[in-house]
């Protein structure tokens, strides 16, 4: 192998260790976004538990993170962006849990099982999605 086949060499693992550890914000794999064309990307997550899951509103409309309080594993507490106790609270101040574009709102996942949720206003457009935590 000549130098310069050795530097080449060099300069690539180099370059590979430095955009592995500028690899984006680390919270990539753990993150929904909500974005135009109302949806949750991804629609369906899957996670270990203790995972805690960042929902981004990426987009111009505002959003709500709603648990739908049928589709939570048993035990499991409820959940809801404006910070609400039951679905039914959520569904009567939706301005309450509106989201604006860059904001930001999080769960930890403890218990395993499928949480289903839901964007209230955008229901009707099917804007629904859900996160799967495996033990």
């Amino acid at each position: 192998m000549n130098a310069f086949t050795k530097l080449g060499l060099v300069m690539l693992v180099i370059g590979l260790a430095l955009g592995a550890c500028a690899g984006g914000d680390g919270g990539d794999d753990n993150t929904v976004a909500m974005q135009s064309g109302q949806r949750f990307e991804p629609e369906t997550l899957t996670v270990s538990a203790g995972t805690t899951v960042t929902f981004v509103n990426d987009s111009d409309e505002g959003h709500t993170v709603t648990a739908y309080e049928e589709e939570l594993p048993e035990g499991a507490p409820y959940f809801s962006s404006g910070g609400f106790e039951s679905e039914d609270a959520a569904r009567d101040d939706v301005a309450g849990g509106l989201l604006s574009t860059g904001e930001e709102f999080e769960v930890t996942f403890d218990q395993p099982g499928t949480y289903g949720y839901v964007c209230i206003p955008h229901e009707g457009s099917n804007m629904t999605g859900s996160v799967v935590v495996e033990e």
